[in-house]
């Protein structure tokens, strides 16, 4: 990467850093305090204007930082070229790179022998486990961002295998409630408009899965006009997703009217051969889940006739009988995956990230035990009392009556 590249990549963080005022709060007291003095942060995450503007911080707080991707299609050469160019901050981050030079990335970062770890997917949080589980002992703790990662690491805990402490971010209100809903909601639909350029209204969008984020998926296709089917294993989410308004049915039914599939489940096999027999011409596929095994592309590959790539982002699978089903970003997170993709917008991450780097603090706090832990609810209001700062928003404080009043159980009728 040459120093034009770094510039441009400069140019996407100074943007972001505009707009996460949340993080800015925080920076002004990790400039003068250093509460991370002495530390290192390891982080495995998507490689990102936004990720840049969060692990800048954490070195401007005092850590050694160093840095690679969670995906091999969502890093921005650019930012990375221009975080590696940042004192204190060490980036392995590379877009495209293959299955080797991925877990090479990871090495390198945890040659580092990281203090805390920061994770999107848990692949870093595993792979130390896996491959180095000598420096577990030394690991004060870690926090991950995403949904696929806090499951990973609950199955992980199950088993009494995870042995250090990890914070769930992904679960926290102003994680979930916001970066899921309207992050992964706008950004996945923006990321598939740009690389398709098609519209959505009129069109019939089945949304795979109706979680936190599959329900902010299917709010936005719906306000820009999308007819919506929603499909679920879960029968309360199910429930839901018909009390609100939107058809529920099984995949198999659904794919048959599909204009377009978005997965969100985080699970794998949620689209299959008995799907992809019975889908319409010109279906797009899209995964927004984090791993690339929600859409079962070897069965698609198998099945199909044909394959070539038909604009940057989209593989065209021509079936037997002349369909067409056109797969964008290889199946992996389309928000961040596709050429044009730029992940969610700064004002979500902000929030997500600022929950990240006061969890960092937390966690070299110490005192915690092995395990997951839900981020204390101190930190998460706090997030949200900075942002309500940030947006000029006054609200009302409880009267000492009220206090009284909700903390007591002998006042009745």
């Amino acid at each position: 990467m040459n120093d034009a590249d770094a510039d441009e990549g400069r140019r996407k963080i100074d943007w972001a850093r505009e707009h996460t005022p949340i993080l800015e709060k925080i920076r002004e007291r990790y400039v003068e305090d250093k509460p991370l003095e002495g530390t290192v942060v390891g982080m495995a995450m998507h490689v990102e204007a936004k990720t840049a503007v969060l692990a800048e911080l954490l070195a401007e707080g005092g850590a050694e930082v160093a840095i690679t991707g969670c995906n091999p299609l969502s890093t921005h050469d650019d930012v990375s070229a221009a975080l590696d160019a940042t004192d204190g901050v060490h980036s392995y981050a590379e877009r495209g790179v293959d299955r080797e030079g991925y877990y090479e990335a990871l090495d390198a970062v945890i040659e580092h022998e990281p203090d805390v770890t920061v994770d999107d997917g848990a692949d870093l949080i595993f792979r130390i486990h896996e491959e180095y589980p000598e420096m577990v002992d030394n690991i004060v703790g870690g926090c991950e961002e995403t949904t696929t990662g806090v499951h990973r690491l609950r199955a992980m805990d199950e088993d009494d295998a995870l042995l250090y402490p990890v914070f769930a971010v992904n679960d926290t209100p102003m994680k979930r409630q916001f970066d899921n809903v309207h992050g992964t909601g706008e950004s996945s639909l923006s990321s598939i408009a740009m690389t398709t350029n098609l519209l959505f209204a009129g069109k019939t969008v089945v949304v795979g899965g109706y979680g936190h984020c599959g329900r902010g998926v299917a709010k936005k296709a719906d306000g820009m006009g999308a007819n919506v089917v929603v499909t679920e294993v879960d029968p309360r989410r199910a429930l839901e997703a018909h009390m609100e308004g939107y058809e529920v049915k099984t995949m198999n039914e659904a794919a048959a009217e599909a204009d377009f599939v978005i997965t969100t489940t985080g699970n794998r096999d949620v689209v299959t051969r008995e799907e992809f027999e019975r889908m319409k011409d010109g279906v797009v596929l899209a995964n927004a889940g984090h791993f690339d095994v929600e859409l079962n592309l070897e069965e698609l590959a198998d099945y199909a006739a044909e394959e070539r790539d038909v604009r940057d982002g989209i593989r065209e699978y021509e079936t037997p009988d002349g369909r067409k089903i056109n797969v964008l970003a290889e199946g992996r997170l389309v928000n961040l995956a596709t050429p044009v993709s730029l992940g969610h917008p700064a004002e979500v991450m902000d929030q997500s990230f600022a929950v990240q780097a006061l969890c960092v603090e937390r966690v070299l706090d110490g005192g915690l035990d092995a395990g997951v832990h839900e981020v204390p609810d101190g930190i998460d209001r706090r997030v949200a009392e900075i942002k309500l700062d940030a947006l000029g928003v006054e609200i009302d404080d409880l009267s000492d009556e009220q206090r009284d009043y909700m903390s007591s159980w002998q006042h009745g009728t």
